[in-house]
């Protein structure tokens, strides 16, 4: 019976290309384990870069075939996009081998550290990186486990979404859009924000109060009304609202061009990003730092240095006065949020987004006209092309148009390119010298070429 991470030595992963998978891959490497994987994404003789990454980490790679299960295998780890019917799934079980989701097996290493849980349905990845990045700093040599890449990280020659360091504490993500943030008993448990994403408030309300209990410490962000009723000490909690009375409160936000600037308990913070959600992210982080020991003065130290992850706000340069930025943001709060924090860098944004499944899209249809609608200014635009299908048996019952007409009828500039390989030229003739192209998306593994490809034309 596998219970801790110490109960095995051989561990396979299938599906290790995902983010989420081959972080784990890597930190159980880190920690001595003998790693292996295979992935729909792995071909013989085709270039990868996360194959060629997990590979100089000391991770052998197979294409998904079931030749990497072996009968000295001692547990499989699957994802939740792999199926039954996938060769190493039906191997597995017929040597009856052990088989776990990757949630459980980050429980596992949840419960071997003392943890830090970043939940929340916006900012975990940011704000789990700039955590990381400051206990680092500070010398407490933290280990993370993410779901993005920290630039940070990357330029080591790595994926960037996992480290291992020699301290006690070790930073993670708590997903509950799958509802894996229950199986997780922090030492300290951080609730960003409560927004409708892929699930209801109602049910996250169930799910983050689950959280909050199974953690020794819980911190929350007084400055939203959902997380703030989940609060359990005042003093240790954050915000940046007026007549607020947590024990860490950030004021004087300012941003100025690429840089934002603010307080947190009057220490100043400069940081080279954009958006006062960035700001948040940097104060629940600095609170959490603060928490176990570090002083405010050095986490600003830390976080003037701060590079940023992987899509997250990343800033391709500039170009005929139009600047060009790839960005995750995938759900109604984050893309509203992106464009605001565009809009001080130009006196016009025009952004794209991309939705993520037919699902999803229709879940939060009315969200993202009312949020998105709301934020645009009379000179901004939205443009969308159709939503990205990722393969099964999704009923493919709703068109991102359907989102661009409701933000039409909201008074909203709106455009629907359906193929997103004819958008510059579409919208070439609204980009002055004075704009910010903003791309949305996310899971599209696509999204990244598609960026470099906008920038390379524009």
């Amino acid at each position: 019976m596998i219970n801790t991470v110490n109960d095995f030595q051989r561990v396979f992963f299938t599906g290790i290309a995902g983010t989420g998978m081959s972080a784990l891959a890597q930190y159980l490497k880190g920690i001595g384990k003998d790693v292996s994987g295979s992935d729909r994404y792995f071909q013989a003789g085709v270039f990868n870069d996360t194959r060629q990454k997990l590979e100089a980490a000391g991770i052998t790679c197979y294409e998904q075939d079931g030749s990497g299960i072996a009968a000295n295998t001692e547990l499989v780890i699957v994802s939740a996009a792999v199926e039954d019917t996938v060769p190493e799934v039906i191997r597995t079980r017929s040597l009856n081998i052990p088989i776990i989701k990757r949630s459980e097996l980050l429980s596992m290493i949840a419960k071997s550290k003392k943890t830090i849980a970043v939940g929340g349905t916006s900012g975990k990845s940011t704000t789990s990186a700039m955590l990381f990045d400051i206990l680092e700093f500070a010398g407490m040599e933290p280990s993370i486990i993410s779901g993005a890449g920290l630039v940070s990280i990357i330029r080591e020659g790595k994926i960037g979404n996992a480290k291992v360091g020699k301290g006690d504490w070790l930073v993670i993500e708590a997903d509950e859009s799958d509802g894996s943030i229950v199986q997780y008993f922090p030492e300290i448990g951080l609730l960003l924000n409560v927004d409708k994403d892929h699930k209801e408030i109602e049910t996250l309300m169930e799910v983050f109060t689950t959280f909050r209990n199974n953690s020794n410490h819980f911190v929350v962000n007084q400055s939203h009304p959902l997380a703030a009723q989940l609060s359990q000490e005042l003093s240790n909690d954050f915000c940046h609202h007026a007549d607020c009375l947590a024990g860490y409160v950030a004021r004087d936000f300012h941003q100025q061009g690429l840089q934002i600037n603010f307080t947190l308990n009057h220490v100043p913070f400069e940081m080279k990003l954009v958006g006062r959600h960035n700001m948040e992210n940097a104060v629940a982080a600095s609170t959490i730092a603060n928490l176990v020991g570090v002083d405010l003065a050095v986490a600003a130290d830390a976080l003037s240095r701060y590079e940023g992850i992987y899509r997250r706000h990343q800033v391709l340069g500039q170009k005929h006065g139009v600047w060009l930025i790839d960005d995750y943001a995938h759900n109604p709060a984050k893309c509203a949020a992106s464009i605001q924090a565009c809009q001080p860098l130009a006196s016009k944004v025009v952004a794209w987004f991309q939705p993520h499944g037919y699902g999803p899209t229709r879940f939060l249809k009315d969200d993202f006209i009312k949020e998105i609608a709301a934020v645009l200014r009379p000179q901004d635009e939205i443009w969308m092309s159709e939503i990205f299908y990722a393969g099964g048996t999704a009923t493919k019952d709703i068109s991102s148009n359907e989102l661009i007409e409701g933000i039409r009828m909201l008074g909203g500039q709106a455009w629907f390119v359906e193929d997103r390989n004819d958008l510059l030229e579409a919208i070439r003739p609204h980009l002055t010298d004075d704009t910010v192209l903003l791309l949305m998306g996310a899971r599209d593994p696509g999204l990244e070429s598609f960026a470099n490809e906008v920038w390379e034309k524009l």
